[in-house]
């Protein structure tokens, strides 16, 4: 079994990530856990399931999204980080990309941060350093209003790997030891179908890169595309791209459905183990 250590979290892989996004415009849970109280019982619900981490967000980042306040986004979610303190034992993530949002989170009891900017933010990569937590550095083409108008590559695999190979020697450069980094190939963000099928194709190309790899494919509009399925009815094919990332060396899943989620990637992880075993 492969144990995964990142600063204060210690994970047994495969693991799984439950989004909790406090918004009250998500793609597609936007508004069911902007209040408190049922953002702290969709966690208690996602620990309880197996959730290895919960990732709570604040601002949405689906194509379009409207900006939203340091303020604004703070207000949202520490709330939450501190009432998840008092009650679940399960790591928190603060998804955000605001360098005073991230030092509030870790203030609150948070003990990782997720960019899907990279720290690539005015102060993110200072705030980062100095804080010292675990990070995950996701790549992103352009900006939330605009990603998806006319995502271009000349090689989709190539140059992710690129950005992220850079990005990554930044943080080390800046004081995040390599201990400290995820790397997230941002499905979705900036990409069509196709390049999205071409990154899970091709996975294992960024293990090479170092750091463990995390992915988030639950409910994408890539699944809906390939199945024709709405928002609500794409866990089927989510959970295949998950099974498929992780046979393809992804550590970490993020996901909106814990519970299959965890089931699936225990079938995983079992056959992996058997597998091993028996070379």
């Amino acid at each position: 079994m492969t144990v995964l250590r990142l600063g204060e979290l210690s994970l047994d892989c495969p693991a799984v990530m439950g989004i909790l996004n406090v918004t009250p415009d998500s793609f597609s849970d936007g508004g069911k856990f902007h209040a408190p109280a049922d953002a702290l019982r969709q966690a208690q619900q996602m620990a309880a399931a197996g959730a290895a981490v919960i990732d709570v967000g604040g601002e949405s980042t689906r194509p379009g999204a409207p900006d939203v306040s340091e303020q604004e986004e703070t207000d949202r979610v520490i709330p939450v980080i501190e009432a998840l303190q008092q009650t679940v034992a399960t790591p928190i993530s603060i998804d955000t990309s605001k360098p005073g949002v991230m030092r509030a989170a870790v203030a609150a009891g948070a003990a990782m941060i997720n960019d899907v900017r990279a720290l690539r933010e005015e102060g993110a990569l200072q705030a980062a350093a100095e804080l010292q937590r675990p990070v995950c550095l996701m790549h992103m083409q352009g900006q939330p209003r605009t990603m998806q108008d006319e995502p271009h590559y000349d090689d989709v695999v190539a140059d992710i790997s690129a950005f992220l190979r850079e990005r990554v020697a930044e943080c080390v450069q800046a004081g995040l030891g390599e201990d400290l980094l995820l790397i997230d190939p941002g499905f979705g963000f900036g990409k069509t179908p196709q390049d999205n099928i071409e990154l899970l194709a091709n996975l294992r190309q960024l293990l090479d890169i170092g750091p463990p790899l995390l992915i988030g494919v639950s409910r994408k509009s890539t699944l809906g595309v390939i199945t024709g399925r709405e928002v609500d009815e794409r866990l089927p094919a989510g959970l295949a791209a998950a099974v498929m990332a992780v046979e393809r060396g992804a550590q970490i899943v993020r996901a909106h459905e814990v519970a299959e989620t965890v089931d699936a990637l225990r079938m995983v992880r079992a056959t992996m183990e058997s597998e091993a075993t028996n070379e």
